[in-house]
């Protein structure tokens, strides 16, 4: 038989579900080994988290059951030091409340919990495992040295390796194996840093970058994670995506780091929880329909919930920065008002102050105005923004106007905010892979090519509208891919958007690597090719090229003067090898229709 749920997990921090740490199950509706998961099979699931809390020693907590379209979140609070313990518990309470004993072991297991596997075992025995488990888990000490650090009101990072105090420079980080004890940390060097969490479906990283260059702005030293890495002060610590808790620790507990940018993306809300708990802002920047169907989430409402968790990180006295041009995420935040501060951007500062509480941003006579209550302070003409691409660009506007919110609620000038917006995407640096544009060739007839991050329907949506702005008199054409991780409709609806645009050739790739996502190589393709095939699309005008960088190559050997070419990149190797050629050819004067120069060996 297979396991009754499809996903067991520790929560780490505050999450979707309660405040601080836990577990949770993912369980299918409908049928479980002939057994209907209904009212009374959660129930008696309830009853057992009692039960167990109770042999455990466990204190009285947060016991949530999401219900949803396919099943069912099961999560309860768990003491930090025993989170595995925890996960292994509530695999016994589900069996046992299922009534599977010994013998009716699933083949494939989930679970991330230790072993032996208590939920197999009757119900005594499987309660003295877990105790035996609990036990052999638990970390007074630890218990005792994160108590300490909240009664001294400094915040205090821990996972399975470290425990850390304060944050930035301003941290002293020890081995779970090697605790201090509580008199040997020197308490008065240990603080807390300036802190802003940054998610959204949409934007998140461009946000996070034009962030961390206004904290620089405002001489602080920067840290920030995100899906491209980690960076202090400029220079990558460490490339790959660390938009999830692991990335936001390493970024608190780096030594040079006197002010922290956290990119939280939704499968860390989801999987893990939020690691900041007295961020200074919270910026949400929009909800768009992606990843549906993992963990339940199945509806844009499900997604502005995952995503507005972030208040969750916000100390008491903390803003929340919105969209006040997302309905969905509008509606989502209401709830929100009576405990925290909310201050919304928009497209227009009159949709914005509207929204917000006192603190707004948004277009007002083609400049960006923030208005702090009745003070005004004007940020620039959006046109000259670099970011904006002449004011083309609605979606970096949107994201310029969240960030410039952000930037204000964390202490930095206007001017300083101003500064930065003035200069932020004149050089191919400041934000690489996201809407990073070229032009070979004179400018009536010149080649222009897009390169983004657009990775799903809504972002390939604003790309392609920048591009028909930009769109000369030639044609047009884009690489197109998706991650494994998407559903056939996610893709196909990717699919539509391109087709929407009415492209003259379109390169079907993957997205390779880890992205694969278990997909054997070339079915992202496939779906798409019979998706743009069934809207019309020529068979001939729709090549393979499964690897992104040699697909961009394609692309670019294929253009002639006046075209447009689209080039969403996502893998970060394939990403650097295609500026890499962009920026050689830009180098050498090459004109469309030229030979391209031979790719490096390897």
């Amino acid at each position: 038989m297979s396991a009754p749920f499809s996903d067991s997990r520790r929560l780490t921090g505050n999450n979707l579900y309660f405040d601080g740490p836990g577990a949770a199950l993912e369980v299918p509706f409908k049928q479980v080994s002939g057994v209907v998961v209904d009212a009374a099979l959660l129930q008696r699931w309830r009853d057992n988290i009692g039960r167990l809390r109770s042999t455990l020693g466990w204190a009285d907590g947060a016991l949530v059951v999401r219900e949803h379209r396919t099943g069912a979140s099961l999560a309860y609070a768990a003491p930090i030091d025993q989170l595995y313990t925890a996960a292994e518990a509530n695999e016994w309470a589900l069996y046992a409340a299922l009534g599977l004993r010994a013998g009716d072991a699933p083949v494939d297991d989930e679970s991330e919990s230790p072993r032996p596997h208590a939920a197999y075992f009757d119900d005594e025995d499987a309660l003295r495992q877990l105790c035996t488990l609990a036990q052999a888990e638990a970390k007074p000490a630890l218990i005792a040295l994160l108590e300490a650090a909240q009664a001294h009101g400094i915040p205090a990072h821990a996972d399975d390796d470290d425990v850390s105090i304060g944050e930035g420079e301003h941290a002293r980080a020890w081995p779970i194996s090697a605790l201090p004890d509580i008199d040997a940390v020197p308490w008065p060097a240990l603080h807390a840093i300036p802190k802003a969490v940054v998610t959204g479906s949409n934007g998140k990283t461009t946000s996070v970058r034009l962030l961390a260059a206004m904290l620089r702005a405002h001489r602080l030293t920067p840290g920030y994670s995100s899906t491209d890495g980690l960076m202090v002060d400029g220079v990558c610590i460490d490339a790959g995506d660390y938009s999830g808790p692991v990335g936001a620790r390493t970024v608190l507990r780096h030594p040079q780091v006197q002010a922290a940018v956290l990119e939280t993306a939704r499968g860390g809300l989801l999987r893990r929880g939020l690691v900041a708990r007295d961020a200074r802002v919270a910026l949400v920047t929009n909800v768009s329909a992606d990843h549906f169907g993992e963990y339940g989430i199945h509806t844009l409402d499900d997604i502005a919930s995952v995503k507005l968790t972030v208040a969750k990180s916000l100390a008491d006295d903390g803003v929340l920065v919105i969209n006040a041009d997302d309905p969905v995420l509008m509606r989502g935040a209401e709830a929100l008002r009576a405990d925290r501060r909310i201050a919304c951007f928009a497209l227009t500062l009159e949709t914005a102050r509207a929204a917000a509480d006192g603190l707004a941003c948004g277009v007002e006579g083609g400049r960006l105005l923030l208005a702090d209550d009745d003070a005004m302070h004007d940020l620039g003409d959006v046109e000259e923004m670099p970011l904006t691409l002449r004011g083309s660009a609605g979606y970096n506007i949107a994201n310029i106007a969240g960030a410039a919110l952000a930037a204000f609620v964390l202490g930095i000038m206007p001017a300083e905010i101003a500064g930065v917006l003035a200069r932020f995407g004149n050089d191919s640096r400041d934000n690489p892979g996201r809407l990073q544009q070229w032009r070979f060739g004179e400018d009536a007839h010149a080649l222009r090519v897009l390169l983004d991050y657009a990775h799903n329907p809504e972002g390939l949506r604003g790309l392609l509208q920048v591009a028909q702005g930009q769109r000369g008199h030639g044609r047009l054409a884009l690489i197109l891919g998706q991650a494994g991780n998407r559903g056939d409709e996610d893709v196909r609806a990717l699919a539509d958007v391109a087709a929407d645009a009415r492209p003259d050739r379109v390169w079907l790739k993957d997205i390779g690597g880890e992205y694969l996502r278990g997909r054997p190589p070339g079915e992202i393709a496939a779906i798409l090719f019979a998706a743009l095939r069934a809207r019309g699309i020529a068979a001939e005008a729709l090549p393979v090229c499964l690897d992104e960088a040699e697909a961009s190559r394609e692309a670019l050997a294929w253009a002639r003067a006046g075209d447009t070419l689209v080039l969403p990149v996502h893998e970060p190797s394939a990403r650097d090898a295609v500026v890499a050629l962009l920026e050689q050819l830009r180098s050498d004067s090459w004109q469309p229709g030229q030979r391209l120069p031979e790719p490096p060996g390897p």
